[in-house]
């Protein structure tokens, strides 16, 4: 749908809620997830259209009521009444969108516990994202108080996560910092890209755990938690995470990107205890691993 404004000096939102049947909440979240665009670019809510702006309201926009529980295995690490610690797998999607309606973190989480205290009925109690084809722990809220505290710890970066990753190369020196921001990609949305254009502070850390022939084992931490950030990174600097399908000429095996979210620790939100986690890497992974050459 396609909406040409006729005035000008309104947020968007309102203007949108009086030109169609949605709801302004509900506009709001289809702002968030860009499937409302002005002028073939995304937007916010506060934006106040100006006369002859181009609204564009896409198509297969998730309704709540959509979502559904759905009895999938999860590898649970630890679970209290507050929050749970997920090892998730390569190929899991973290919530429902656009083409994912079902099978994600969020369904399987509503089979498994109470999420019905959340007012985010798409995304309930999830604080953080890792991407689809990227393995490994995910902390998730299991009431609002939990939620908030969390989201507030992660935005003071009070919660540390590590990385492993399997890059393409042989890495010079063992350790390094790389501080290049990141925005959305001019010539393809679904890709993010190192630039100065409406983009945001990045900085990732790596040191070498091993090398092989043709390819460097890395840790990784991550001081910002940007989209794809490890992957845009690590391409920016000619090393790009290996089997990755955007960011490289494409996947060459079944397995997601060698990407994964190997260790995590906080303290508590409501106990106040230190928390550490880790987990080992995929089958997958470790199986190619033992396929490389090594070089020291």
């Amino acid at each position: 749908m396609e909406i040409i404004a006729n005035i000008s000096k309104v947020r968007i939102d309102k203007y949108l809620q009086e030109h169609t049947d949605y709801s302004r909440s509900l506009i709001q979240k289809m702002i968030e997830s860009e499937y409302i665009l002005v002028n073939n670019k995304s937007t916010k809510a506060n934006y106040l259209v100006k006369e002859n702006d181009i609204i564009t309201i896409k198509d297969g926009f998730i309704q709540p009521t959509d979502i559904k529980p759905e009895q999938i295995d999860l590898d649970i690490i630890y679970e209290d009444d507050d929050l749970i610690i997920i090892n998730k797998p390569s190929g899991m999607v973290v919530h429902p969108g656009s083409g994912n309606y079902s099978s994600t973190l969020v369904n399987a989480l509503m089979y498994h516990t109470n999420l019905n205290e959340f007012e985010d009925e798409v995304r309930p109690g999830i604080v953080h994202r890792i991407d689809k084809d990227t393995s490994g722990l995910m902390i998730v809220a299991k009431n609002p108080k939990a939620h908030e505290l969390l989201s507030e710890m992660f935005k003071n970066k009070e919660i540390k996560r590590e990385y492993i990753a399997l890059v393409i190369g042989e890495i010079n020196p063992s350790s390094g910092n790389i501080d290049a921001p990141i925005g959305r990609d001019p010539h393809n949305r679904k890709k993010m890209t190192v630039t100065d254009i409406n983009a945001k502070k990045a900085i990732t850390h790596f040191h070498v755990l091993k090398r092989y022939n043709g390819y460097t084992l890395l840790k990784l931490n991550l001081e910002t938690g940007r989209t794809h950030q490890i992957r845009v990174h690590l391409k920016y600097i000619g090393y790009p995470v290996y089997n990755d399908p955007v960011y490289t000429n494409g996947k060459c095996t079944d397995f997601g990107q060698f990407l994964h979210s190997h260790k995590i620790n906080f303290i508590h939100p409501i106990t106040k205890k230190k928390m550490e986690f880790n987990c080992s890497l995929p089958k997958e992974f470790e199986d190619f691993l033992n396929t490389l050459e090594p070089l020291e």
